[in-house]
């Protein structure tokens, strides 16, 4: 069995590539310029000659720039094209089944099932072989760092839960349903439990062996995270759109019964519970699809890179540096949860009046949490402003990644707020909910850009320990300046008190600490408001009036969940930024 899988990694890497899996560095000298530096490396002095510490530091650059040629091969291509074929099939079917009466529900599942177990094979095969085999066992540290796989798991284990609720919901339909609907979230929950352990433990791997094999595996998993992750927002967004009494013939083709005919009844009485139990679990698996696809994209991004260890940085997490932030963020959650329970109640009720009343109150909570965010993120880029650290040149995929997430995902609320400003003044609104309506999406836009602005800024920035310790490496006096020597006499003893003031944060740090942690949980409460069910965008009539339902419902539908994943990525983004600080 062994010798067989063998033969099939060989027989692969030579379909992509030409070479066999022992050439740890595919080298593609196909330009003049990695052919001059193939040339300069050969020129090297012979070992008879001492080199000195100039050739020996360029033969260095020659060959990092050699080696970063050298794994930007075919196999970079074809993934992409895999990737790419993957998800517009998957975009077609969901968009079918979601849509049109021809394309069901179970066609989406099947093709999903066959998505997950193609990836849990290969995983099992680079756990197995590739891994195990690699001679260079090259580690990215920036990537998949602790507090991210811890919420991996995290989320992994309410995905468990929200499929083990499934199960018992789609079993007292079988008698009247495909077995497929029970079979979907039985695949499901064994693909978490196996990706979970995977990325757990190779999500800081920098393979140098089976890279193209490993490439389009890697593409793989990605893509079918992210097919997941958009059956689960087209089916979390449908359940909770509310159609107008005008649209009923666009509410029988879009709501459909999930499970069918709707003469399919339940054979156990606990189905409704579950199924309601199960949609309120929705939002961990689509953070958690979320995730996935971002530490498989940097696992790609880093196969046959070469790394050096020891330029990470040992950050501890230190929260008695700062009070204020975190009192004044927690405080910002529980009115929010208050404020959202309340709004969710009474949008509930039959009255005109109540509902209004309702979505006051949540039109007010939203306006006075970004004002505040909006102030906290002003205080921050003065603050970077005034600051003379110097901005991280080294490569680093994960950086990069969470700079273009931050800024893409921050576009589906950016639409979402452009939209309704130009709704609200182009219908001449008037009243109090579209004046709140107005300066919501206004200071939203606001909101938005500088703190984008504040976490690129953050993330960019050398940690403050490592400019100190630049510092009192190049002054060996400064050292003695940093540290204050008490003497204190108690009767005929001393004790000496050596206090260093490296470890007191400066009001720059301070200040920087507080911004990020009253950021981190506002930005937990925003996250929670749109994940568990508020749609305000429907319950206000003025962009519906302008835009017509159909046009209105697929703005929000599709913006919305970048604008959800916004905000959980800029809970992990402002960690990363206070750790730095």
């Amino acid at each position: 069995m062994k010798t067989a899988a063998c033969q099939i990694f060989r027989t692969c890497n030579k379909l992509f590539s030409g070479k066999t899996p022992n050439d740890i560095v595919e080298a593609h000298p196909s330009n003049i310029e990695t052919a001059a530096h193939l040339e300069n490396i050969q020129q090297l002095p012979s070992p008879s000659q001492t080199p000195s510490v100039e050739a020996v530091t360029d033969c260095v650059h020659h060959v990092e720039a050699v080696m970063e040629r050298a794994h930007h091969g075919g196999g970079w291509l074809l993934s992409g094209i895999i990737c790419m074929n993957i998800l517009m099939v998957g975009c077609a079917l969901i968009s079918g089944s979601a849509i049109s009466g021809v394309i069901t529900t179970v066609h989406q599942q099947i093709f999903i099932i066959v998505l997950l177990l193609l990836t849990m094979l290969w995983m099992f095969t680079y756990t197995v072989f590739t891994s195990r085999k690699d001679p260079a066992q090259f580690k990215d540290s920036h990537a998949g760092p602790v507090w991210l796989r811890v919420g991996l798991v995290l989320f992994g284990l309410l995905s468990l839960l929200m499929d083990s609720f499934k199960i018992v919901n789609y079993v007292g339909y079988l008698h009247c349903e495909s077995a497929v609907k029970v079979a979907f979230p039985v695949v499901q929950a064994v693909f978490l439990f196996s990706q979970t352990y995977f990325l757990w433990t190779h999500a800081k791997d920098c393979v140098q062996m089976h890279t193209n094999f490993t490439r389009c595996g890697l593409t793989l998993t990605l893509s079918t995270n992210l097919v997941v992750w958009m059956a689960a927002v087209t089916e979390e967004s449908i359940h909770q759109t509310d159609l107008p009494d005008l649209n009923t013939s666009v509410s029988h083709k879009m709501y459909r019964a999930s499970y069918g005919d709707k003469r399919c009844k339940c054979s156990h009485s606990m189905c409704d519970t579950f199924k309601e139990a199960f949609y309120y679990l929705y939002p961990f698996n689509i953070e958690y699809s979320l995730f996935a696809s971002a530490m498989a994209y940097v696992m790609w991004k880093n196969v046959g890179r070469l790394v050096d260890d020891h330029s990470h940085h040992n950050i501890k997490f230190r929260p008695k540096d700062v009070c204020f932030g975190p009192v004044t963020g927690i405080l910002l959650v529980l009115s929010g949860l208050v404020t959202f329970i309340l709004y969710e109640v009474g949008i509930l009720e039959e009255d005109k009046e109540k509902r209004n009343e309702a979505l006051l109150i949540h039109f007010i909570t939203n306006v006075v949490i970004v004002s505040l965010m909006s102030i906290a993120a002003t205080i921050g880029c003065v603050v970077y402003r005034l600051d003379r650290r110097e901005h991280v040149s080294e490569k680093n995929p994960t950086r990069t990644l969470d700079m273009a997430l931050l800024v893409g995902a921050s576009m589906g609320q950016l639409v979402i707020s452009y939209f309704s400003i130009v709704a609200v003044v182009a219908t001449g609104a008037r009243g109090h909910l579209n004046a709140l309506n107005l300066a919501w999406a206004v200071l939203m836009v606001l909101e938005l850009g500088l703190q984008n602005y504040f976490i690129i800024e953050g993330l960019h920035r050398e940690p403050f320990h490592v400019m100190q310790e630049a510092a009192l490496h190049t002054n060996a006096h400064s050292f003695h300046e940093h540290i204050e020597t008490m003497v204190v006499m108690e009767g005929n003893k001393f004790n000496y008190f050596l206090n260093l003031s490296v470890d007191k944060p400066n009001w720059k740090r301070r200040i920087l600490k507080e911004v990020c942690a009253f950021l981190l949980l506002a930005n937990i409460i925003m996250w929670i408001m749109p994940a568990f069910g508020a749609r305000p965008q429907f319950d206000h009539p003025v962009e519906t009036k302008l835009y017509k339902f159909t046009t209105w419902a697929a703005i929000v539908n599709v913006g919305l969940p970048f604008g959800i994943f916004y905000r959980m990525h800029s809970v992990a983004s402002l960690f990363e930024v206070f750790l730095i600080s």
